[in-house]
């Protein structure tokens, strides 16, 4: 059995990538920060080919925690499907900073969630973060709006063609009634998930 590798060496990305690796497009955010969030990230093989696209509406959180839940989706993906070798792009600065050590974790929350990176990183047998400007993370920063775009209710731009049409976003007009909004113009299935603005 090969001796236990040490996270720091895995946050080492000087040392070079074995023949076959995961190329992973990370973003997540949250509109209001914190505010309804959702994670986007593209997954390639090192020739660049694209193989996954992952994304998930996480409620209501801040920009730093859909953050760290795409770099935690980019490396589970990696240690269920291999290989077990991943180059981690983002566009938070914070994150990547963090995740090397150059910057301290503050936030409690954010804490649990770098100590679980880090101990899913330490399962991988070669890791490597980078930065890079949010224009060359379009793919994942559309795939993190489209999630959040699911869970408000909203129709996302390019949506899968496989989605439910029945789901469709739609606007209706209610009024308040005993604390219930009721609605006046058609009906929604039983767990339907609503946004609601107030209009006076």
């Amino acid at each position: 059995m090969a001796p236990a590798r040490s996270t720091a060496d895995l946050f080492d990305s000087r040392s070079n990538p074995p023949d076959h690796y995961l190329i992973a497009h990370s973003d997540g955010g949250a509109r209001g920060n914190p505010g309804p969030a959702g994670y986007g990230v593209v997954i390639k093989d090192e020739s660049g080919r694209k193989i996954a696209a992952l994304s998930e509406y996480l409620g209501h959180q801040t920009n730093n925690f859909a953050e760290y839940q795409g770099l935690i989706a980019a490396i589970e993906y990696a240690l269920e499907h291999g290989p077990k070798a991943l180059k981690l792009i983002s566009d938070s600065e914070l994150l990547v900073r963090q995740i090397k050590g150059i910057y301290k974790v503050k936030s409690p929350t954010l804490q649990d969630l770098h100590a679980r990176a880090k101990e899913l990183i330490a399962q991988l047998d070669w890791f490597s973060i980078g930065h890079a400007l949010r224009e060359h993370n379009q793919e994942a920063d559309r795939l993190a709006n489209a999630a959040m775009d699911r869970g408000t209710g909203r129709v996302a731009p390019g949506g899968s063609p496989a989605s439910d049409s029945s789901q469709a976003t739609r606007e209706f007009e209610g009024i308040v009634r005993d604390g219930t909004v009721q609605l006046l113009n058609g009906r929604l299935p039983e767990g339907t998930r609503v946004q609601v603005r107030a209009k006076k």
